[in-house]
């Protein structure tokens, strides 16, 4: 059975790194934000295997980092934990909640109800989108 529960930034450093920039140094997968933010880890048989950081500002939020293991991926625990996270910003009762996509996680996240903005940009060659959604 998986559990979800609030963790620290640090705790998720190592997926933020293995998963997104490898090849990049460790502090570069740190936000200068982290303090601030509410960071969930999604635990399998106590692994720690998908994460992802919310930053709240008023009645919007943006969500960061959300990472799965690569030898977990594709099995659903990335649906898992954006399921919790929205849940979590509606008991908020939140207004918004975005991300700066990989645009080749376009088709994930509109499954979510997130809609593409006309922003985007590229970070170390690969493509970002913001998407939004109303809650």
């Amino acid at each position: 059975m998986n559990v979800i529960k609030e963790i620290s930034a640090t705790e998720t450093y190592h997926l933020r790194h293995t998963v997104m920039w490898p090849n990049h140094p460790m502090d570069f997968i740190k936000l200068p934000e982290d303090h601030n933010g509410v960071h969930f880890g999604l635990f399998n048989a106590e692994e720690l295997i998908c994460i992802v950081s919310l930053f709240i500002d008023g009645d919007t939020a943006q969500f960061r980092k959300l990472a799965t293991k690569v030898s977990e991926q594709g099995k659903g625990f990335g649906t898992e934990i954006l399921h919790h996270l929205i849940a979590y910003c509606e008991d908020l009762k939140l207004k918004k909640l975005w991300c700066n996509a990989r645009v080749n996680k376009l088709e994930f996240y509109k499954k979510f109800g997130f809609l593409k903005t006309n922003s985007n940009y590229t970070k170390g060659e690969i493509e970002f989108v913001i998407l939004e959604k109303l809650i």
